[in-house]
């Protein structure tokens, strides 16, 4: 009898809706090797991931940035030269501001008590013992004492020292030279004055006055403070070219020289208190002679951009030559956590061919750039009109805390200039120069004190 039974028993579990099919000898779950397997790659990949994340955490936690406080200089001057840099140095990051002048001594000294400002800093050679404490030394692997002193001028050895360590790079130089108005100067049929005698004639036979009296046309803006920039610079080459001593006044060579200063006004009559600014009476034709830094070229063009007139070395007192040196230098923050790759940085800026580079770059926006800061480069400025007299002047120049135009506001400089412009003043009212300069020196003493300078 047949029935329609299956050849098979199959439960009810076992419908045909319940069946996954099957090829070959394929089971249907993974056997327990395979989970194995697996664990084992996902505990792999959590691994690879784990040590990629510290690999690229510390590579993030190694990027440098480098805060740069500058001045004069915009940033498209440095941009070329930062991007560069950061591309053969993808660890570093540099952000250039240019600061304003004023108030920017108080600003950074403010800022680096705090443990605060800028790593880089532009800084005046002047201030040195003022920033002292806050200033990062340069490591002796980038510049030592010897190597320093081969590659920069001697006032950038003398002046960037505290406490025995270097501790500021300069990128320029600038200090005093001689301008003279050429059409002035061919119209008498003058020469321009090596020495200081020569320079006493030509400025009387050059000076000419009205029918009352007043200056018309000086002979050279010197003897008064009023109105004589860059007067504190000067006055201090004539001591040091008389071989007199800033710092305690008193001998009869720096009195000489103050008497000099003021004999340009009392004597030869050459300038007086009623004139303009020594800057400005030259830009306007009506001052034959004037001392003053590279800086004040643009200046002066501004004023009047027709001028004609050159530039040469301040003249000299005797065989030995003595010029005068007031430049800035860059400085790295005592306090900054990446002093190792600030030095490097500025050890980079330093080297001649950026130094070419920059000067090129800001010749770009003004007449000229910023004359060089390194021996070995004084040749490539030989010819430049504008900056070559200061450049033969930087072996020989000298300087002291009488540096003008720093506004370093109640700064060493500032306190300093003040006594010896008390003592220009008295003797141009009939003190004795030494009764004025003791008083003087006595003064200079208390502002050295304040910053551990002994005489």
């Amino acid at each position: 009898m047949e029935t329609n039974n299956p050849p098979f028993n199959i439960s009810p579990l076992d419908s045909p809706s319940r069946v996954v099919s099957v090829s070959g000898d394929k089971k249907l779950f993974p056997s327990k090797t395979v989970l194995i397997l697996i664990v084992i790659g996902i505990l792999f990949l959590a691994v690879i991931v784990f040590f990629a994340f510290k690999f690229f955490s510390k590579k993030a936690s190694s990027q440098v940035t480098l805060n740069y406080w500058g001045l004069f200089e915009p940033p498209e001057v440095f941009q070329q030269i930062i991007t560069d840099y950061e591309k053969s140095h993808p660890n570093v990051k540099i952000n250039y501001s240019m600061e304003n002048l004023k108030f920017y001594r108080e600003r950074l000294q403010s800022a680096l008590g705090r443990k605060e400002g800028p790593d880089i800093f532009r800084f005046h050679q002047s201030w040195t013992p003022m920033l002292g404490n806050y200033l990062s030394s340069i490591p002796e692997k980038i510049y030592d004492t010897s190597s320093f002193s081969k590659t920069f001028y001697p006032s950038a050895t003398a002046s960037l020292i505290y406490q025995a360590k270097l501790v500021g790079l300069p990128l320029e130089f600038d200090g005093l030279a001689l301008f003279y108005n050429e059409d002035l100067f061919r119209a008498a049929g003058k020469t321009p004055p090596l020495t200081w005698e020569e320079l006493e004639k030509t400025a009387q036979d050059l000076t000419v006055r009205n029918e009352q009296g007043k200056i018309v046309t000086a002979g050279i803006a010197l003897g008064t403070t009023n109105n004589v920039d860059h007067w504190s610079d000067i006055l201090a080459l004539m001591i040091l070219q008389n071989e007199g001593n800033l710092v305690d006044p008193t001998s009869s060579l720096a009195a000489d020289a103050l008497v000099y200063y003021t004999t340009f006004k009392k004597v030869y009559r050459v300038w007086d208190e009623t004139m303009p600014s020594s800057t400005y009476a030259f830009a306007k034709g009506n001052l034959a002679m004037y001392l003053g830094p590279s800086w004040r070229v643009f200046d002066i063009k501004g004023y009047n951009p027709n001028l004609n007139f050159k530039i040469i070395p301040v003249p000299q007192l005797s065989d030995k030559k003595v010029g005068w040196a007031s430049f800035w230098a860059e400085g790295v923050s005592k306090n900054s956590p990446n002093q190792k790759e600030a030095w490097d940085f500025l050890n980079y800026l330093s080297s001649r061919e950026i130094l070419q580079g920059l000067y090129q770059r800001e010749s770009n926006l003004r007449l000229f750039g910023e004359p060089y800061s390194r021996v070995d480069m004084a040749e490539m400025l030989k010819a430049q009109p504008y900056v070559s007299a200061f450049i033969e002047e930087a072996p020989f120049a000298q300087s002291w805390f009488l540096c003008s135009a720093t506004q370093d506001t109640n700064g060493i400089n500032q306190q300093i200039i003040k006594y010896y412009e008390d003592a220009v003043n008295a003797v141009n009212e009939g003190q004795e120069p030494g009764t004025a300069l003791a008083t003087t020196a006595k003064g200079v003493v208390q502002v050295l004190s304040q910053y551990g300078i002994s005489r």
